[in-house]
């Protein structure tokens, strides 16, 4: 008999554990049950992670990578105008990015950060 005294809380699992959990579960031999009650967790909730893991919802938290920046001077008659003089972003402005696999995507100033996003991650996708 096992007697329980305080409040049972509900334990909080990072990705990478509920991912290396179900990895257990997709090794040869092993089974459902057994890795559930290892880690005494439900069944139920071992085959949701796994349900997660298929549909992508669930995926190694992405890491912060810094990205090395080379500033290229080029030579102009002037230097690029970055605000008109009313105050507003010039028509030449622009910025380039080049990704580690050689692929390029210059910006103007008009893109918005949603749209710069969205070709980014198919880029590196």
């Amino acid at each position: 008999m096992e007697i329980i005294t305080g409040v049972d809380r509900r334990r909080r699992w990072s990705a990478a554990e509920k991912l290396r959990i179900v990895a257990e579960t997709e090794q040869p031999g092993a089974g459902i049950a057994e890795v559930a009650r290892r880690y005494e967790i439900s069944r139920g909730l071992l085959w949701n992670w796994r349900s997660q893991v298929r549909r992508g919802v669930l995926r190694p938290e992405a890491q912060a990578v810094f990205v090395p920046v080379r500033v290229i001077d080029e030579k102009r008659a002037e230097p690029p105008m970055m605000s008109g003089p009313d105050g507003g972003v010039a028509a030449d402005s622009r910025i380039e990015i080049t990704l580690a696999d050689g692929t390029s995507i210059r910006i103007g100033h008009d893109v918005s950060l949603v749209t710069l996003r969205r070709v980014v991650t198919v880029l590196r996708g």
